[in-house]
């Protein structure tokens, strides 16, 4: 199993990354350059393989073929936690699950109230819903020793839940156009990599092979394309047949873990946090849809983690995370409305065919994550030089 403190360490390493990844673009996309970023993202990239063609621009490579990846690590770690991690331990997953279910309820309320009666602005009600992990353990860094491990592991645990609400979501309300031969062609793969798994099949490189197909059919299926990457995680065997003591699962996730976490990562936040802020006015800022995402992820985030949890511990279903007190929890929770990443994942699916529209949801994403991680922050730092219960 993979070593938490080592995980914390790339974690947090990767979220000071996407930061950096993240100014970057917004220097070069307000810069005389700014030209030469919108054409690197907007370049034609195709492969073609026979009559088998895939036309991309570069931005929706990165985003339908790199994010794959990383969703791919997200069900890796899924399914090790469903099997043998915290997951698998129903007492200690009540707390943060049913945090995770306020902190993705709330948000969503609170930017379909500022946005009702619109229906292009509706369609972007997941966009607050969304917790980056790498970057609020990025911020959990800054702090050192000082915050418990518990807490910690109460951060990551709801994250993987926020997750499966992501991957949910993403299924449900942003798949659209669907191609049967398609889909047919994606149950094929899908029931060879069930064949595999079965038969013991431990080599990684065949799931590979055949998840690539998978990939090319969910992704003309209509079905967005980074569900391909959990599906595939799913069917990673565990255990080796001839190798008792080597899991190709985890080897699989120990080796992809410093690629996601440093270079597809910051490769997906540079491509998609260039903000250009020429022209712009209080009245782009205060948009229903960036008000919205920015109210949801710092109001809504915090509000919905927090009263759940409290629920959760008075109803005498779960206690409060082990050397932490009611203060570090909603310092906690505050930290929960930084999704940067996901945020931005979500929003490119949701306004992907709305064309020119009059708001950039980037600008709510960013002021609702940079609030939530400012506060977050200062008030773990003043709850743990004072004591877990801000005494």
């Amino acid at each position: 199993m993979i070593n938490l403190q080592h995980f914390l360490r790339l974690e947090s390493a990767g979220g000071i990354l996407l930061v950096a990844a993240a100014v970057a673009a917004m220097l070069l996309a307000n810069s005389p350059l700014s030209e030469v970023y919108a054409w690197l993202l907007e370049m034609p990239v195709a492969i073609q393989v026979g009559p088998l063609a895939i036309a991309k621009p570069l931005l929706l490579w990165i985003n339908d073929g790199l994010m794959a990846i990383f969703f791919f690590l997200v069900g890796l770690e899924l399914k090790r936690e469903l099997i043998e991690g915290q997951l698998s331990e129903p007492g200690s997953i009540i707390l943060p699950a049913i945090g995770a279910v306020g902190g993705m309820l709330v948000p969503a309320l609170i930017y379909a109230y500022i946005n009702w009666g619109d229906p292009v602005a509706l369609s972007g009600w997941a966009i607050p819903a969304a917790t980056d992990i790498a970057f609020a353990l990025g911020i959990l860094s800054l702090l050192g020793k000082r915050v418990p491990t518990s807490l910690k592991v109460f951060l990551v645990s709801l994250a993987i839940f926020d997750d499966i609400g992501a991957i949910i979501i993403i299924a449900l309300f942003y798949s659209d156009g669907l191609s049967t031969e398609a889909l047919i062609i994606a149950s094929v793969a899908i029931a060879i990599l069930t064949l595999m798994n079965r038969r013991h099949v431990s080599g990684i490189t065949p799931y590979v092979f055949v998840g690539v197909m998978l990939w090319v059919a969910v992704l003309k299926s209509g079905v967005h394309a980074t569900l391909a990457g959990v599906v595939l995680a799913m069917f990673i065997p565990m255990r080796h047949s001839e190798r008792p003591n080597h899991s190709p699962l985890r080897a699989l996730e120990h080796d992809l873990h410093p690629v996601v976490a440093f270079t597809i990562l910051p490769i997906f936040a540079f491509a998609n946090a260039g903000i250009n802020l020429t022209g712009m006015s209080i009245d782009n800022i205060i948009h229903p849809v960036p008000l919205g995402i920015a109210a949801g992820l710092f109001l809504g985030k915090q509000i919905g983690v927090f009263l759940f949890c409290w629920a959760t511990i008075r109803l005498g279903w779960a206690a409060l995370p082990k050397g932490s007190g009611w203060v570090g929890l909603y310092a906690i929770a505050l930290l929960c409305g930084v999704g940067f990443t996901m945020s931005l994942f979500i929003g490119s699916l949701a306004f992907e065919t709305a064309g020119k529209t009059a708001f950039d949801e980037r600008i709510g994403i960013i002021l609702g994550s940079l609030a939530s991680g400012f506060a977050g922050y200062f008030l773990l730092r003043f709850v743990f030089v004072r004591g877990p219960n801000g005494d």
